[in-house]
């Protein structure tokens, strides 16, 4: 998803302009609905710029990408949709190469993956601000920081929380210390092995678990071996997931700060964000109300409902009063 290793990244940074291109989606497309002004107004200075908005491929940016889009359409820009583009570096890369003008990223992708970083900063504005300043050298500007932090976690079914008592990530480590056998897990494969994964959590909080009470999953199927309960006791999710309302599964709270912050932000080509202050002022009270609760709802709605993102972002837009539907 957003994690990539840094093997990864050469291929990617060599195939982007191809894979863009060869997808038919260099100049992109048009936006697929239309909205009316609500808070959002048509700026002066935006009215009948071109942008071309870009995202990730998976459903949290891509619903993040169409939020973006529509507010640009509702302040008067003329907007091309380059959501849904394979792999963080690409997305990345697409903004260096001018392909998209801005795009949500993260900060932890960021500061780890982009800029070669080993150890994350725990506080959240703290790392905002280093990989702010860091990529303003690379022609990129970040605009306001959001509360939503789309991290590492771990959850367990609602029948193993009540029947272990455990709430946070110290209390799980003690546990496991107290009976190896209640030390089971579901994992998927890159962080079964990451540095800011596992193996770093488990030093850090202390406890250590043998490779047979591992299971290594795909995405999906760690969400629901975790809520069946059987497999495994806990299960490495994102903390905006979708699937985590849906199988009310319950987080541990990661009370030493261990894992990454990951909270989502617009990156912007620094020469249009210089020329037009006004994209700051605009996205500046929609990132404020996007929370990690907000997102986890939005998320359901694609991942479990089956609505369409660009669905899922407008109804939310009309919903704070940002935009209107049109009659």
């Amino acid at each position: 998803m957003r994690r990539q290793h840094r093997a990864a990244r050469i291929a990617a940074l060599a195939l982007v302009g191809a894979l863009l291109s060869a997808c038919g989606l260099s100049s992109g497309s048009a936006v697929p609905l239309d909205v009316g002004p609500g808070s959002i107004t048509p700026v002066d200075g935006l009215r009948g710029l071109r942008l071309t908005v870009g995202s990730k491929d998976f459903t949290e940016n891509i619903v993040l990408g169409y939020i973006a889009e529509l507010a640009l359409e509702a302040a008067g820009a003329e907007v091309k949709d380059l959501t849904n583009i394979q792999g963080s570096n690409s997305a990345r890369q697409a903004l260096k190469a001018g392909q998209i003008d801005l795009y949500w990223e993260y900060t932890g992708t960021a500061w780890i993956s982009y800029q070669g970083n080993n150890n994350p900063i725990p506080d959240g504005q703290k790392q905002f601000d280093a990989v702010r300043d860091a990529d303003a050298a690379a022609g990129i500007s970040w605009l306001d920081l959001s509360p939503l932090n789309n991290t590492y976690a771990f959850a367990l079914s609602k029948a193993n929380a009540d029947r272990l008592g455990v709430h946070t990530l110290s209390e799980m480590a003690d546990l496991v210390r107290r009976d190896p056998s209640a030390g089971t897990y579901c994992l998927e494969t890159e962080f079964a092995s990451r540095n800011d994964g596992f193996p770093g959590m488990q030093k850090a909080y202390g406890f250590t678990v043998p490779s047979d009470q591992v299971k290594i999953l795909g995405t999906g199927a760690v969400y629901q071996a975790t809520s069946d309960g059987h497999a495994c006791n806990f299960g490495e999710v994102f903390t905006t997931d979708g699937r985590i309302l849906a199988l009310n599964l319950q987080l541990l709270k990661d009370d030493r700060k261990f894992f990454p912050q990951y909270n989502a932000a617009l990156t912007v080509r620094k020469e249009l964000a210089d020329r037009y202050p006004q994209l700051g002022r605009l996205f500046e009270p929609i990132a404020k109300k996007l929370s990690n609760d907000v997102m986890l709802h939005l998320n359901a709605k694609v991942d479990v409902d089956g609505m369409d993102p660009a669905d899922v972002a407008r109804d939310w837009l009309v919903a704070e009063g940002f935009v209107t539907k049109p009659s």
